[in-house]
């Protein structure tokens, strides 16, 4: 009732791999590019129309619909809802994670938008998952691990203060340690005022937050190399109430 029947199965029929051939290759790249309004005008109740569509398409041999899909599947969770999400969506996700980088990308760049939609217990899984991005196809892929960066800033507010101190803090300071200046930039923020140290204070971890200050203490400030050293007055600049007035204190002890 919502759309006439003959149109939707024209659209289903995008798949079929003899289209693409005798058609256009692009067809099925066009095909995910418009899943989401798809799936927003038939509405979560007809989702069951578009499931087989859909996952066929993100098993496509072509990167390009695959990365299509990854990227807009943060929008596909927010229209079909957290039950729908963590039973057809998350399976998915899962798989987009392992693929190249060209697809990785894709949910990286929206990785808070989607883990927020999870419940606690589903989200709290990928916290084993996260330092995987920091791995890449190609390692002069820097503008990968900026993204990772950018994201975990938002990603913080996700967790407690100990899953960030047991598994976030460590990917924070490998970014730190970049050999990218870009790279190393956005990752100040990440472990300044801006986002973990904040974080720990915040939340009445102030243990938390000195062993963190500590370990920056240990492996940027007495660096044997210039470069950490001046990592050090970077993080001390962004983050310069929480961890300058802690370093004092911690000189003064």
């Amino acid at each position: 009732d919502i759309i006439p029947q003959p149109l939707l199965d024209q659209y289903l029929s995008m798949t079929d791999p003899a289209r693409a051939q005798t058609v256009d290759t692009e067809i099925a790249k066009h095909c995910a590019y418009s899943l989401p309004g798809v799936a927003l005008t038939l509405g979560r109740q007809n989702w069951h129309c578009l499931k087989d569509t859909y996952e066929t398409l993100a098993s496509d041999v072509q990167w390009k619909v695959r990365r299509t899909l990854a990227f807009s599947i943060h929008e596909l969770a927010v229209i079909l809802g957290d039950q729908l999400t963590a039973a057809d969506l998350v399976p998915i996700f899962n798989g987009f994670l392992k693929d190249l980088d060209e697809v990785r990308i894709g949910v990286l760049k929206h990785l808070y938008d989607f883990l927020k939609l999870l419940h606690a217990d589903k989200r709290r899984e990928y916290l084993y998952q996260l330092q995987e991005f920091v791995v890449t196809d190609n390692s002069r892929n820097w503008r990968f691990r900026y993204e990772l960066a950018e994201q975990l800033i938002l990603i913080l507010e996700l967790y407690n203060p100990n899953d960030v101190y047991d598994y976030l803090r460590h990917i924070a300071l490998t970014l730190c340690s970049d050999k990218v200046s870009e790279v190393r930039w956005i990752s100040f923020k990440l472990v300044g005022d801006l986002a973990i140290l904040q974080k720990f204070y915040a939340n009445n971890a102030n243990a938390l937050g000195l062993n963190f200050i500590n370990e920056l203490v240990v492996r940027f400030r007495h660096c044997s190399k210039w470069v950490g050293r001046q990592a050090f007055a970077f993080i001390c600049q962004v983050g310069m109430f929480s961890l300058c007035s802690c370093f004092m204190w911690r000189q003064f002890e």
